[in-house]
C-alpha cells in the first residue's frame, strides 16, 4: 500500500508475479471489506504521505460511484444501448464474428487475446490491462465501447456499474470529451516488461469517440433515518459487511439477482464469487440474530419480515446498477404489503458522493480532509 504499490502498480508482470497491487477489489466491490478498513490499514503501516497514491485509488472508487449517483439517468440510457448493441449482434454477421473473435481472444493480438482469456479464466485483470484492452477493443478493433464494458461486467468478480461503465467511457473519450486513452504498443511492452510488444498491430492515432459527454449533476437522493421497533436485515451484494447500528435486528437475509449485471447475465466464476460472498456475510450476521438467514427474492421479502416478527425492513443504500433496480421493485412490493422498506447510507458515501460534481482532479482535493475524517 505504500512506496511500492505507487512504484510498481502500472506494472503487469503477468499471472502468479504480481506483487504491487492489491487484488483486494473483488472483495471491496462486495464490501466484505470497506473503504474505511482498507485506507486506515494504509495510513497505519505507511502513513499519509507514504500511502497517498494507494488511497486516491481507494477514492476513485468512490468518485466513480457519487458521479453515477448524481446522474442515474446515465445508467438507464447505457441499459438501453447495450441492448439495442446486442440486438445487432443477432442481426449483422460481420459484428457477430468481430466481436466473437474479441471475447474468445482469437484477434491474433497477443496482448489483447492473452487478456481476454485471462479474464474469462480468472474473472480478473490487471487495473493497467483493464485500460488497454478497452482501448485496443474501441480504436484497434473498432467494436462499439458498449459491448466491451459488457463483456467485463459479464466476468468480473468486482463488476461494478459506476466504475465498469464510467472507465469505459474516459477510454473512449466521451467522460472527459475529446480526452481518450490510446494503448501504445511501446508503453505495452515496457510495462508487462517485455512480455507483450504489438508493434505495428495498433491504431495509435485514432481520434476520440464523438458521443455527448456527462449530464450536469443532480442532488443525492435523501437516505432514510433508522427506525425504532423490531427489524428484518437485509443484505445485498453491494454491501455485505453493513449492520445497522441502533436497531432491534430480529432477522438476516441476503438478495441479489446475478442475471441483472449484463444482457448475457454473469458469468460462472463471477456468480459462484457473489454467492460465496453472500453464505458468508449471511453466516456472519445469522449469528447475531435468532432466526436462521435465508436468501429471499423480491416477492417473498413481505412474508420473512412478518414471519420474524418485523415491521419494518432495513438494508444498506445501493448505489445506481442492477441491485438497486431490484430494490426499487422490492421496496414497491413490501410497501403494497404493509412492509417498509428503509435503505440506510454509509458515512464514507455520505460525505464522498455528493463531491463527485465535477472531474476527479478536483474531487482530489479534498482526500485529505475525507481520509482525516472518515478513516480515524
Amino acid at each position: 500500500m505504500g512506496r511500492d504499490y505507487a512504484q510498481g502498480r502500472n506494472t503487469d508482470p503477468g499471472p502468479g508475479l504480481r506483487r504491487d497491487v492489491s487484488m483486494l477489489s473483488p472483495h471491496l466491490r462486495h464490501r466484505l471489506i470497506t473503504e474505511k478498513e482498507i485506507v486506515a490499514a494504509a495510513l497505519a503501516a505507511h502513513g499519509a504521505q507514504g500511502a497517498e497514491k494507494f488511497i486516491q485509488e481507494v477514492f476513485w472508487r468512490s468518485y466513480w460511484k457519487g458521479f453515477l449517483e448524481l446522474r442515474p439517468g446515465m445508467w438507464i440510457e447505457y441499459r438501453a444501448r447495450a441492448a439495442a448493441e446486442h440486438a445487432r449482434l443477432a442481426t449483422e454477421g460481420g459484428l457477430r464474428a468481430a466481436h466473437e473473435r474479441a471475447v474468445q481472444g482469437t484477434t491474433g493480438i497477443a496482448c489483447f487475446d492473452a487478456w481476454a482469456q485471462e479474464l474469462t479464466e480468472t474473472g480478473w485483470l490487471h487495473n493497467h490491462a483493464r485500460m488497454w484492452f478497452a482501448s485496443i477493443w474501441i480504436f484497434t478493433l473498432r467494436l462499439p465501447w458498449v459491448l466491451g464494458a459488457e463483456f467485463f461486467l459479464h466476468h468480473l468478480l468486482d463488476a461494478d456499474a459506476a466504475s465498469n461503465t464510467l472507465s469505459w467511457r474516459w477510454v473512449a473519450g466521451i467522460q472527459t470529451p475529446g480526452k481518450h486513452y490510446l494503448a501504445r504498443a511501446e508503453n505495452i511492452a515496457r510495462h508487462t516488461q517485455g512480455r507483450f510488444d504489438p508493434r505495428g498491430q495498433l491504431d495509435e492515432d485514432a481520434p476520440p469517440l464523438n458521443e455527448p459527454g456527462p449530464p450536469p449533476p443532480g442532488t443525492l437522493p435523501p437516505a432514510d433515518a433508522p427506525p425504532a421497533g423490531r427489524v428484518a436485515l437485509l443484505l445485498h451484494e453491494d454491501d455485505l459487511a453493513f449492520w445497522p447500528e441502533g436497531c432491534e435486528v430480529v432477522a438476516a437475509g441476503g438478495i441479489f439477482c446475478p442475471g441483472g449485471r449484463s444482457m448475457a447475465g454473469v458469468a460462472p466464476l463471477a456468480r459462484g464469487f457473489t454467492e460465496g460472498a453472500m453464505a458468508d456475510a449471511l453466516g456472519r450476521a445469522g449469528r447475531r440474530v435468532d432466526h436462521p438467514p435465508q436468501l429471499l427474492t423480491p416477492e417473498g421479502l413481505a412474508d420473512w419480515a412478518r414471519a420474524a416478527g418485523a415491521a419494518r425492513i432495513v438494508t444498506p443504500w445501493a448505489p445506481v446498477g442492477w441491485t438497486a433496480g431490484m430494490l426499487s421493485r422490492a421496496e414497491a412490493l413490501c410497501q403494497a404489503e404493509g412492509i417498509p422498506l428503509h435503505r440506510f447510507r454509509r458515512p464514507w458515501d455520505e460525505a464522498c458522493w455528493p463531491l463527485a460534481r465535477k472531474g476527479f482532479f478536483q474531487f482530489r482535493a479534498s482526500i485529505p480532509a475525507l481520509t482525516a475524517a472518515l478513516a480515524d
